[in-house]
């Protein structure tokens, strides 16, 4: 028998009775507020939730890290990076509550790395074929905001300047690291827009303010998942997998 894990790939739903929402968008945008105050509320109704982010896998932060820090990624090093960063994810916490029947939401996905690794020059076939083992997201939303609304809500806050690399600086673009960010960003936000209409991505406005952002997202969601009922799934034992979250771990 073919093990479902092996067929699946982002040209295809997957097999698994839990749903996967994803959000996308520049930094700035508000969609990790978004998904925050989605994950609170999709609690509140009752469901499984399980949340997880953007290179954030133990197997390859701290490499990511280190060359981060010594400034020495090169556009494929940091491609490939972040595709085993994800990859590490997926099969480690991204699938095994989809199998359980989970509602799993993510904070930035393959997406991501279209957009980005495409603007610092990585080729849009090789970048897509490299994470064409991706679980296809059961919806995917898009938070589109103008780059001068999202500098000044990154600089308005807490942060006071952009990082080094998701300011484009590897690039060259500009000594001075607002405009760097602002050229980069931008060219990212034009990979979003084909990416957008590529994928069928539901794009948000993402200057209206929160509590209408959340409202419009809660209406999709609630639409989508309407006739969801969590059930065991047939791809493990559910009852380990429930222990394996809500158990605190020891320090």
């Amino acid at each position: 028998m073919t093990d479902p894990a092996s067929t699946v790939s982002m040209s295809i739903p997957h097999p698994y009775p839990g749903k996967l929402i994803i959000v996308e968008g520049i930094d700035g945008s508000g969609k990790s507020t978004q998904l925050l105050l989605l994950h609170k509320w999709l609690e509140s109704q009752g469901h499984k939730v399980f949340f997880t982010e953007w290179n954030s896998s133990r197997l390859v932060k701290d490499t990511t890290k280190r060359g981060k820090k010594a400034k020495t990624l090169t556009p494929t090093t940091f491609s490939l990076l972040h595709a085993t960063d994800f990859a590490s994810r997926l099969y480690h916490d991204i699938m095994p509550p989809l199998k359980a029947g989970m509602l799993v939401l993510a904070d930035r996905y393959a997406y991501t790395a279209f957009a980005r690794d495409v603007v610092r020059g990585v080729s849009p076939r090789w970048v897509r074929k490299l994470y064409n083992f991706s679980v296809r997201p059961d919806m995917a939303f898009y938070f589109k905001v103008p780059i001068d609304v999202a500098i000044s809500r990154l600089l308005g806050g807490t942060r006071g300047q952009f990082k080094y690399y998701e300011a484009g600086m590897d690039m060259s673009l500009s000594q001075d690291l607002t405009e760097s960010f602002r050229i980069f960003q931008s060219r990212i936000l034009s990979q979003y827009d084909k990416i957008v209409e590529e994928y069928g991505l539901i794009t948000m406005d993402a200057t209206k303010d929160i509590e209408t952002q959340q409202n419009e997202m809660r209406a999709l969601v609630a639409e989508a998942l309407k006739d969801y009922k969590p059930k065991r799934g047939t791809h493990g034992r559910r009852t380990v997998f429930w222990r394996r979250f809500d158990l605190p771990k020891s320090e």
